[in-house]
């Protein structure tokens, strides 16, 4: 891999060199190595941090188990991303598989078990009661696209309902939302996300805040809330139960040497643009055996 990596200058120079097309089609055969790598290109093409300044082998990575599960690398459709973090002694930043709420979906209805599985966030005024005990919610919803959009998001719902008729219903408030991430995501600080909407952040200390739940936080509050309600209650098929496993090492395991080295290295470059550095990786997920492999390229 170091003399292929010699030659090129970004990504896109990598996934065109025909040793690694040529093992990319050994793995998924001609025509549809050809496919995956132009999906992947146009995934990419506008994320300067993936393209030129992470491990070009740990970003194929990341796609191939984004493969494996039938789930697009598009950032639009949002069903999984590339994190990069970066790793003491390492020049290049690593690739992480990170699902999203929309690849939770996916994979789920996938499963067979489900008739509905839906997460939504609740707007100001929408709200009317939520009984925890018989799980009744009470929502009377915006029928305005434009009106709901601008109105402040208070909450969160998620709800399943199995082939067999069982039901599940959740609702969590703004509040416990960031409570929860305050908790047990090391990458989010209650108290810096209320500085940083305020305006109080000074623009070159702004790469601390680089992170999912900084960037999207809806995007995050509702991944997070049909997480814990598929993990709860939900029935797993064996793809999402190695997604659900490595997310939530994600989240939840201790902050170790490899996450502070990710903030120092991110440190010595302040002056130059971070893009998509998510300090809430405290570990590199460990395989969880959808690919084939760690590293499908090396020999």
């Amino acid at each position: 891999m170091g003399n292929e990596l010699a030659q090129v200058n970004n990504f896109g120079e990598y996934l065109a060199l025909p040793t690694v097309m040529g093992k990319i089609s050994a793995k998924l055969g001609l025509e549809e190595g050809k496919k995956f790598a132009a999906a992947l290109s146009s995934a990419l093409s506008t994320n300067q941090t993936l393209m030129t300044e992470c491990d070009p082998v740990s970003v194929i990575n990341v796609a191939m188990l984004g493969h494996s599960l039938n789930l697009p690398p598009s950032p639009q459709l949002g069903y999984y991303y590339f994190v990069p973090f970066a790793k003491k002694g390492q020049k290049l930043k690593q690739a992480t598989f990170v699902i999203g709420y929309k690849g939770y979906i996916q994979l789920a209805m996938r499963s067979g078990y489900y008739t509905k599985l839906s997460v939504s966030d609740v707007k100001e005024g929408e709200f009317v009661s939520w009984n925890p005990l018989t799980e009744e919610l009470q929502v009377n919803f915006i029928t305005d696209p434009i009106k709901r959009e601008n109105a402040k998001t208070v909450g969160y719902c998620g709800y399943f309902e199995y082939v067999n008729g069982f039901r599940k219903m959740t609702y969590w408030t703004l509040e416990a939302v960031q409570v929860h991430a305050d908790k047990y995501s090391k990458a989010y600080s209650l108290a810096s996300d209320k500085l940083l909407k305020a305006g109080k952040i000074p623009q070159s200390e702004q790469w601390k805040y680089s992170s999912f739940w900084y960037k999207d936080f809806d995007v995050m509050a509702k991944k997070t809330v049909i997480r814990e309600l598929l993990g709860k209650w939900g029935a797993m098929s064996v793809d999402m139960q190695q997604v659900y496993e490595q997310d939530v090492k994600a989240e939840y395991v201790p902050f170790v040497e490899a996450q502070v080295s990710a903030e120092e290295s991110i440190k010595q470059e302040a002056g130059s643009e971070v893009v998509d550095v998510d300090f809430e990786q405290k570990k590199e997920p460990e395989p969880t055996g959808a690919t084939g492999g760690e590293d499908f390229l090396e020999d």
